[in-house]
């Protein structure tokens, strides 16, 4: 009796140990939770953090090549054609003319994309070429000048680092009419400008023979902002051909006469 009973312990034995062999358990692995989604702007007591945010704007503008792009060009169509083409000589023109009123009457920004051109509606939109290098911008008429003979613009700072004129102060471009707001054959608000005077009391002889000589004229003397004396002289109805008249007529020991649209 005893045989039978170890054969049968035997037997239940070796199913046990076959089923255990067929079933293994699962390892237990333990995951750590999931940290929780942060925003990609920090909070400080709930409110985003806008320096985080002006930083992430930042570096939205930096081109691909690391720079920070410049200041945005006046847009023309793609299928403008020049009006008329001018080659001449430029120059920039900054402090101390940087936040003052400017001839279109609004702050001169010597960062924004502009010029100032003599005889140009304001308004306009030129493209410039330095005939040099060959780099070009599209930059607004917003001022009149530049008085100095030889020269027929005047750049903003921005504009002049963009078409390199920054560095050696004046150089040869190519001045392209894009675009004008109105006719520039006809019409128009014009004037005589002369200076700049060193002497205050120059520029005070010559408006008061002007003012003798052309009794319908109004002629008015103003100190720039660059400290010099100049001498504007607005014909009768502002009249285009009356201004070139007294350009042609007028002649100073100091001084150069320019004809200067005003509007």
């Amino acid at each position: 009796m005893r045989a039978p009973r170890r054969g049968t312990a035997t037997l239940f034995l070796l199913i046990f140990l076959l089923v255990s062999c067929g079933h293994p358990k699962q390892a237990q692995i333990n995951v750590p939770p999931a940290p929780a989604i942060e925003s990609s702007h920090p909070t400080i007591s709930g409110k985003t953090d806008r320096s985080a945010e002006a930083r992430d704007k930042q570096n939205e503008n930096v081109n691909q090549n690391g720079s920070e792009p410049g200041p945005a060009e006046p847009t023309v169509p793609a299928n403008a054609r020049p009006l008329s083409t001018e080659i001449g000589r430029a120059s920039w023109y900054g402090p101390p003319y940087h936040n003052r009123v400017g001839s279109n009457g609004k702050v001169y920004n010597m960062n924004a994309m502009t010029a100032a051109h003599r005889t140009l509606p304001l308004g306009s939109i030129v493209r410039v070429t330095n005939i040099n290098t060959g780099h070009s911008a599209l930059v607004s008429i917003t001022d009149r000048g530049p008085f100095i003979p030889g020269r027929v613009l005047d750049l903003s700072l921005a504009a002049a680092r963009k078409v390199d004129v920054y560095q050696p102060g004046v150089a040869e471009v190519k001045v392209e009419l894009m675009q004008t707001p109105v006719p520039i054959e006809t019409g128009g608000k014009w004037a005589v400008q002369i200076g700049g005077f060193p002497d205050k009391e120059e520029a005070e002889k010559l408006a008061d023979r002007l003012t003798r000589r052309y009794r319908t004229a109004n002629v008015q003397r103003f100190n720039s902002p660059a400290g010099d004396w100049w001498v504007k002289i607005r014909v009768l109805n502002d009249d285009r051909l009356r201004a070139q008249t007294l350009a042609s007529e007028t002649e100073t020991p100091e001084g150069a006469v320019f004809l200067v649209r005003l509007d």
